[in-house]
């Protein structure tokens, strides 16, 4: 496995886990049981996804011309 694959791998892997911890966070600042610092770290956790996201996009550009093996 190449370089390039592994980061992506990585990056997607990371993007994922970042939406599910906002995703979960918005759950918990929905409960009764809810505080204000989870929906500011909801939203700071989705934020962290959509910016991998976008580095991943320019990852990609840079790279266009490497093969993925």
């Amino acid at each position: 496995m190449s370089l390039k694959a592994f980061h992506v791998i990585f990056i997607t892997a990371a993007s994922t886990l970042a939406f599910g911890c906002g995703l979960w966070l918005l759950r918990v600042y929905r409960s009764p049981e809810g505080a204000a610092s989870d929906l500011k770290w909801a939203v700071a956790s989705i934020v962290c996804g959509l910016g991998l996201l976008v580095y991943e996009g320019f990852f990609l550009k840079k790279l266009r011309k490497e093969s993925f093996l």
